[in-house]
């Protein structure tokens, strides 16, 4: 039987023209299953050359490979001519750990997970990259905010930079209603990932900034004007600076409550201990102000668990109204 086009796509490493042809809003599914049971003169699926070429992780590579698998889960114990299975060829030719971990799974493990969740553990930068693209379009910009406070700021990041920075430039598209939530939104996305503001759209080359100003979108002035920023700015210019500026309100809302937290902190620490913030004291503290020094280390290190804890532990400290 002669290869479909997925097996040539697959077999070149064509995993953006692969995901091209899965996600299509006019794709016809039920070809693409049929094309997904379709074995070459090799007695290969699709899965099987995606098996042997995959080396090298990308996270479009791994959503492909979870579809491919929902387009035919008996692949998984299919063998070729030579009696491989995909598992068997990606072993034998190295492929990155997330495809070996992808064909190991049996159709019932698979099935009982779903596609969705599949994708989430698979794929989890398609996945999130999706669902922020979701709450931007639906403006639940606290949604995105739960988010990035909730998860790795590497995962963060990478969601961010994934397809040319496409969320940034969904905002640019979105944001014709202006919120405080919503620059603020703008402005912890370019700090993540400053060269976001040069990406351009891999189809119309065009940046976020030129998005937002197209007549048919016209992005508020406010995201306007932070879309115009220069990444070596961002880079060389510290958070707090950059939402001051934009932000002035949610500037106080964050880092009053951050400063208070850090002075509380502070004091909670024996002025007998002169060991850096973050260092092992040389004195026998007590369990709690070695807590204390912990907690104030991260605070100074990391704004997003600063900002995140800081409400709660002032809602600790206050008086009992009774």
């Amino acid at each position: 039987m002669p290869s479909n086009e997925h097996h040539e796509w697959l077999k070149s490493r064509d995993w953006h023209v692969v995901e091209g042809a899965m996600v299509d809003p006019g794709r016809d599914v039920d070809l693409l299953k049929r094309k997904y049971k379709e074995r070459d003169e090799h007695g290969r699926l699709p899965h099987h050359w995606m098996a042997a070429k995959a080396q090298t992780h990308t996270h479009t590579l791994a959503y492909v490979g979870v579809f491919s698998i929902s387009f035919n889960l008996e692949a998984l114990t299919t063998r070729d001519n030579k009696g491989e299975t995909p598992l068997d060829i990606a072993s034998r030719s190295g492929a990155c750990a997330e495809i070996i971990g992808l064909f190991s799974l049996t159709p019932e493990e698979f099935c009982s997970l779903g596609g969705d969740e599949m994708v989430r553990l698979y794929a989890p930068v398609t996945y999130w990259r999706s669902e922020m693209g979701g709450w931007i379009k639906s403006r639940s910009y606290a949604d995105c905010h739960k988010w990035i406070n909730e998860h790795d700021d590497e995962l963060v990041r990478e969601v961010l930079k994934f397809n040319n920075s496409a969320l940034l430039q969904e905002v640019a598209c979105e944001s014709q209603v202006y919120s405080d939530s919503l620059v603020f939104l703008a402005l912890r996305m370019i700090h993540r990932c400053p060269l976001s503001l040069s990406a351009e759209d891999p189809d119309h080359s065009e940046t976020a900034l030129q998005w937002a100003q197209l007549p048919e979108y016209e992005a508020c002035q406010e995201i306007q004007q932070i879309l115009s920023l220069d990444p070596t700015h961002i880079t060389s210019t510290p958070f707090p600076t950059l939402l001051l500026h934009s932000l002035a309100a949610k500037y106080h809302e964050i880092y009053d409550t951050y400063n208070t937290v850090c002075q509380f902190l502070r004091l909670t620490v024996s002025p007998h201990d002169n060991a850096e913030l973050g260092e092992q004291s040389k004195v026998d503290l007590p369990e709690g102000e070695h807590l204390a020094i912990r907690i104030l280390y991260d605070l100074n290190h990391n704004m997003s668990l600063g900002y995140a804890i800081g409400g709660q532990i002032l809602s600790f400290l206050k008086p009992d109204p009774s």
